[in-house]
């Protein structure tokens, strides 16, 4: 059921580009069983990442028609650090491709965030509002933690939305598909574990694992819980099943208590063993020895807080293997404007900017030993960067950097190291 307003953008009154998104977006409607359309307040694009030539082609082809977006529109990771080009090792074509690509979502009025969470870089919708966000760990994020509402939108059709201000109303835009299903028991586990940062993306790899695109609400964390931390466990329960959605009782905006977020009728009930958590963890380191070859930290995006651990780990040391912290500009900007980015990199850390080492050609090999914090660098990176992978904290990323070999503490998991 359209309204007016979207017939006559069907029709072509509001531009060719406007009634090819809206096609699409139409088709996708009936795919998804949506009587209607609604309106989205913002959306986040991931389409500026280079997957081949046809995706060049499609935002080529919009901005020739004369498309320009709707609504406020921020930009996912593109496959060059456009700030310091000479960090990526693509080969061309692929290397124009990628510019022509980042450049085509620009044309089109997209703001070039450049960052895979652009909830950091000051975009924030209100709890309630209704967007239409592409990037699974951005998607996890505005709906749990910030309490917006999207689906998890993909390439094409998060453009299509920004194009039209319109998107499907369906499964997460639905307030009866946000209460959830499963209810996961922590209490039992130990307090000195849930302190640990390593702790969050375990969890959120776990969950992902177990609990598919179902809704879940967690229940006994202790708050206050950091973004970064809230960050981590949702990009890594994302990754590791397709979870867009959770809630944690007395933390996220949904969820004040556990009555409050639990939909009626039957749910499940779910308490994870520390055995299981450590066995999710032991699934997430697939090297084996203390073979080090390079660090990467940052996906989602390091935040300026992170930074500053990173900077207090370092204490003026040198690395022996290199650092490659993936950021948002916005970051980059403001470690310049606090004098603290060339003491970083004259470490050996290695900023990079726009774009993620696991998405476009960064590390010098195509094999190796990949260490890092990030549940979703553990979740990818054998099968995109062809490294074997170490999951520690910043904590042991850092000192095996100094090193120059893998150390971690298992203490709090339960084990001597």
């Amino acid at each position: 059921q359209l309204n007016r307003q979207q017939r006559d953008m069907l029709d072509g009154r509001a531009g060719e580009a406007a009634a090819l998104a809206m096609r699409v977006i139409q088709a996708m409607a009936k795919a998804e069983n949506a009587t209607r359309l609604i309106e989205v307040d913002s959306a986040h694009v991931d389409g500026c990442l280079l997957h081949g030539a046809s995706g060049v082609a499609f935002a080529e082809k919009l901005v020739d028609l004369g498309a320009r977006v709707r609504i406020p529109t921020s930009l996912n990771v593109g496959a060059m650090d456009l700030r310091n080009p000479a960090n990526i090792r693509l080969e061309e074509p692929d290397r124009e491709l990628a510019v022509r690509l980042m450049n085509a979502y620009v044309a089109m009025g997209c703001l070039p965030t450049w960052t895979c969470a652009p909830y950091q870089a000051g975009f924030r919708p209100l709890p309630g509002s209704q967007v239409a966000w592409a990037e699974s760990n951005a998607v996890v994020f505005a709906n749990s933690v910030l309490g917006a509402r999207t689906n998890r939108y993909g390439d094409f059709m998060d453009i299509c939305c920004a194009l039209t201000g319109y998107a499907p109303y369906s499964g997460l835009h639905l307030a009866h598909n946000r209460r959830a299903t499963i209810v996961v028991h922590l209490s039992a586990l130990p307090a000195e574990l849930k302190k640990e940062e390593t702790f969050y993306p375990v969890l959120g790899a776990w969950l992902g694992r177990n609990t598919g695109n179902e809704v879940a609400v967690l229940d006994g964390l202790p708050a206050p819980i950091s973004e970064d931390r809230l960050k981590a466990l949702g990009a890594a329960a994302a990754s590791s099943g397709s979870v867009g959605l959770f809630h944690v009782v007395g933390v996220t905006p949904e969820a004040p208590t556990l009555e409050a977020i639990l939909a009626p009728g039957p749910f499940r009930e779910m308490t994870p063993s520390l055995d299981a958590l450590r066995e999710e963890r032991d699934r997430m380191t697939t090297a084996r020895g203390d073979q080090l070859d390079v660090v990467a930290v940052g996906s989602p995006h390091f935040s300026l807080d992170e930074f500053g651990q990173l900077q207090n780990l370092l204490a003026g040391r040198s690395l022996a293997v290199p650092v490659y912290a993936c950021t948002g500009r916005h970051v980059v900007e403001e470690l310049e404007a606090r004098g603290e980015l060339d003491a970083l990199q004259a470490a050996g850390v290695v900023i990079l900017a726009d774009t993620c080492v696991v998405v476009t050609a960064v590390l010098p090999s195509q094999q190796g030993v990949l260490m890092t914090n990030s549940g979703k660098f553990a979740h990818y990176s054998e099968s995109l960067v062809g490294h074997q992978v170490v999951f520690g904290s910043l904590a042991e990323c850092i000192e095996s950097a100094v090193k120059g070999r893998v150390l971690r503490d298992d203490v709090t998991w339960g084990r001597s190291s």
